[in-house]
């Protein structure tokens, strides 16, 4: 049996309903309702929602008008973003007290490496009920947990006992626990790979782990090695506490369908206005400009161009997304406009071969969970 492999206790935090929870709390009015934050019954799409929202199907990304079809009871809220990463800096002290291995995912969500962590508990399980007790103590709102060896499992294992619970995957627990996963919690699984697994007669981790690895190769491509390695506890991706910026956008959707140029124009300087303040505070800059135009009829398209140098500032932005608009004419009326920036100045590659031999993550049964 193999014996390198990293021995880690990840931790994946996931705060419960995070824009809504925080809108219940500051506004106790709200509480027990059904509550969507973002979007409206007429325009826009839901960011969030209560989880008394959610006994009616509503879900983040859905529109505003389906949502309130679903729930006629529905409250919509003006999500309030600079509240939100207010509690999250408050949540992610909390983390630092533990470990300073600390890699957020979002607003609401990070993983944390407490292999070593500064309370000195062997334990990652009741270190992660501390750090949910402490949460809601100190900030008010309930947070998922899911424990774990890697970062994969962990995730996953944090969704199990949503709201307020959490869920420890033990090392001896692993192989079992992936093999009886639907396919559709692989990370990297999206419908049509889904789709075309099931075609292929899997269905379960179990399935795809009967599968060797020239087959899945060949189905796959690249993919395959990493499906393969995945289904059986390889996951080598250590936890990053300074996760590198890809990039860095803005975008607004509109209350009326905008079908003048001018207008967008309008739009258009307040999202570069936007995108040259997070650039400022992030102090980075980027090359590639590009512009998202998502049209009345739900069409969605992009348009980019990459500079020879960075930038950051707001002038350039917007005199680059304005020759993208005019670099073809607009199919339809336009209900949303984004910028974004990215081939950022942090972007560097620090990736290093992986080693596909079956390396079980059986090796790590020693240590205490």
């Amino acid at each position: 049996m193999p014996n390198d492999l990293p021995i880690r206790k990840i931790i994946h935090v996931d705060m419960d309903a995070f824009y809504a929870s925080v809108e219940q709390m500051d506004h106790p009015e709200l509480k027990g309702k059904a509550l969507a934050v973002g979007g409206s019954e007429k325009r826009g799409v839901v960011a969030a929602a209560s989880y008394e929202a959610r006994i009616f199907g509503i879900r983040s990304a859905m529109s505003g008008m389906q949502a309130k079809r679903n729930c006629p009871e529905l409250i919509f809220v003006k999500p309030r973003f600079d509240r939100y990463k207010e509690i999250s800096k408050q949540i992610r002290a909390i983390f630092y007290e533990y470990t300073d291995l600390v890699e957020p995912l979002s607003l609401d969500e990070a993983y944390l490496d407490v292999t070593e962590n500064k309370i000195g508990n062997p334990s990652a399980s009741i270190v992660a009920q501390e750090i949910r007790a402490r949460i809601l103590e100190e900030v008010g709102l309930t947070a998922s947990a899911g424990i774990s060896v890697n970062k994969f499992v962990a995730k996953i294992a944090s969704d199990y006992n949503k709201p307020n619970g959490q869920k420890t995957v033990n090392p001896e627990d692993v192989l079992k626990f992936l093999e009886n996963l639907d396919i559709r919690k692989f990370h990297g699984v999206g419908k049509v790979t889904a789709d075309k697994m099931y075609q292929l007669g899997i269905f379960t981790g179990k399935d795809l782990k009967a599968k060797p690895l020239a087959y899945l190769e060949d189905q796959f491509g690249k993919s395959g090695s990493y499906y393969y390695k995945l289904v059986r506890g390889i996951h080598h991706s250590e936890v990053k506490p300074n996760r590198i910026r890809k990039s860095l956008a803005a975008e607004r959707t509109f209350n009326e369908n905008l079908s003048s140029e001018i207008f967008m124009l309008e739009r258009l300087d307040k999202i570069a206005t936007e995108v040259a303040k997070r650039l400022d505070q992030s102090k980075v800059s980027g090359k590639t400009v590009t512009l998202k135009i998502k049209y009345s009829d739900f069409t969605l398209q992009t348009r980019s161009k990459t500079l020879p140098y960075f930038i950051n500032a707001k002038d350039i932005i917007l005199e680059t997304a304005k020759d993208l608009l005019y670099q073809e004419k607009m199919s339809n009326s336009v209900r949303l406009l984004g910028i974004s920036l990215s081939n950022l100045n942090t972007e560097t590659s620090t990736s290093k071969p992986v080693d596909l031999k079956d390396k079980s993550v059986s090796v790590q049964l020693k240590f205490g969970f």
